[in-house]
Parts: C-alpha cells; structure tokens; sequence
C-alpha cells in the first residue's frame, strides 16, 4: 500500500490523495506562461508514487529546457 511522500520529498509540490486512492499533485506555484507553452502541466496524476514522481520530474523538465535553452540563445 502507498503511503503519501513525507513533506518536502517534492518541494513546491503538494501531493494528494484523492477519495478514489488516485494520487495527485500541484505545484504550488504556476508554471510561467512559455513553460506552460511548451506543455508544462501544474496538476498531474499518478496511480502510485513511481508514477507521480516520474511526472513531476516530466513537468520540471519541460520548464527547465526552456530555461537552459534560453541561455543558449542568449550566448548565440
């Protein structure tokens, strides 16, 4: 059975359970808008806590190519 993650296993994230068992998290706060461009999501789900981690990762991954590609850019 999975347990919900101790607090500040994810900072900026707030992990939930829903009444169904599913698990959930929100990011506490936004995305900016070209990381939500680029299809970073601030509310995903998972069916058990590899899951969600993966996509929590996924969704700072998504924000921080843009950040590390900006920099690239800026150099060019």
């Amino acid at each position: 059975m999975n347990t919900l993650p101790t607090p500040g296993s994810h900072d900026g994230w707030r992990i939930l359970r829903s009444d169904a068992g599913r698990l959930w998290a929100t990011r506490e706060r936004p995305f900016d808008r070209a990381a939500e461009m680029a299809g970073a999501c601030r509310t995903v789900d998972g069916d058990d806590l590899g899951q969600l981690k993966a996509e929590i990762m996924r969704q700072e991954r998504i924000a921080g190519t843009l950040v590390s590609g900006s920099n690239g850019a800026a150099e060019a």
